[in-house]
């Protein structure tokens, strides 16, 4: 009796352990699963606490005059200036692009949460700096012959994204500064419509004058603005600067310094002037490599963040989520792309924050921008 019982006892701990790594590996099985098919339930909540934690950066940075980058070609003895002296509205965070994208930071969580503490600040920071005789005075640093390709098309791109972004606000302030800023994004899209047609390759670095990334968010405001000339014109030129592009390798990425991925922005701007079989065909030979299942791209690392340019990788992390979401929203197919997304984002977003001006001054906006598109 004594040996059955023990047989019995014996049988029923295997068979438990054996259930119970079956239902392990069920688990994990599911929870791989997971990732990739219902990555796009897992994305970052914009709350107001998150909100916060990003306004703060461009609202710490926007007087800030100094230290700064003018990045100006100097013509003569007059031309040195003061940074609010030549840019009386773009000329705290660092250098004029950053500060024309913490303005986007801040309209866009204002926006969104009307009600935070800080939105008093934020509208008297607004009001005070884009007025009709501070976009003058803007518009007239473009107009001298010494800086007629200033912030191409980096800076460009990025002041269409906050007018954009005013021009989509119902808001009696909002409408009063997207009036005051439309001289200047008028100019800047005549400085386009001349650029594009001597443009005869597109360039492809990892920084600033990507040529993908400026006709990207051009491009929103093209649509924004139902500017079907615009909107036409980078959609002539994306096709003739990328249709034909073939075998981008994410294995030449990243380099030391990249907060662009020269391939996956193509790819992202080229969902925006291709329809879906169009596309599903363009990426196909492209980068073929984005519709195998289980596709890992690693984050890209940090070492340094007092180092303005190594801290470019968290602005990389954030941007290629923005790339990979906007890849994946186009072709369903691809929806495991939204698990590398959320990686890149939860390996650079715990990190932002006021500790450093070489970061702080600009990786609110690109962790802002890819969190709304997700």
């Amino acid at each position: 009796m004594f040996k059955i019982l023990v047989t019995i006892f014996t049988c029923t701990v295997l068979l438990s352990c054996n259930n119970s790594n079956k239902n392990q590996g069920s688990t994990s099985q599911q929870s791989e699963t997971g990732n990739s098919e219902t990555g796009k339930n897992q994305q970052v909540v914009l709350d107001s606490t998150e909100a916060k934690r990003i306004l703060a950066l461009p609202l710490h940075c926007l007087e800030q005059e100094y230290p700064n980058k003018l990045g100006q070609v100097i013509g003569s003895a007059q031309d040195l200036k003061s940074p609010k002296q030549l840019h009386p509205i773009f000329y705290g965070c660092f250098d004029w692009h950053s500060s024309v994208h913490g303005y986007w930071s801040i309209v866009k969580i204002l926006k969104t949460f009307p009600n935070l503490s800080e939105s008093k600040q934020a509208r008297l920071i607004l009001n005070d700096k884009i007025t009709k005789t501070n976009v003058d005075q803007e518009i007239a640093f473009f107009l001298d012959s010494n800086n007629t390709s200033f912030e191409r098309t980096y800076g460009w791109a990025w002041l269409l994204q906050l007018q954009a972004e005013l021009l989509t606000w119902n808001d009696p302030e909002g409408k009063q500064w997207a009036t005051a800023l439309q001289p200047l994004a008028d100019l800047l899209v005549k400085r386009y419509e001349g650029y594009l047609p001597k443009l005869v390759y597109p360039i492809r670095s990892g920084q600033h004058d990507n040529t993908a990334f400026g006709f990207s968010l051009s491009m929103d405001y093209a649509k924004v603005t139902q500017d079907t000339a615009f909107q036409n014109l980078i959609t002539q030129h994306a096709k003739r600067l990328f249709i034909n592009d073939k075998s981008c390798s994410l294995a030449f990425e990243p380099s030391g310094s990249d907060f662009l991925s020269p391939c996956l922005e193509e790819a992202l701007l080229m969902t925006k002037v291709l329809n879906d079989d169009e596309y599903k065909k363009w990426l196909t030979d492209f980068m073929p490599d984005l519709f195998v299942k289980d596709f890992k791209l690693e984050p890209g690392i940090v070492k340094d963040r007092t180092d303005g340019k190594l801290v470019h990788l968290d602005g990389l992390n954030f941007s290629r989520a923005t790339c990979l979401n906007g890849i994946a929203t186009k072709l369903p197919e691809l929806n495991h792309l939204h698990q590398q997304a959320n990686n890149h984002l939860a390996y650079s977003l715990p990190n932002i924050s006021n500790d450093d001006y070489m970061g702080s001054h600009w990786l609110g906006t690109f962790a802002l921008y890819a969190i709304t598109h997700q």
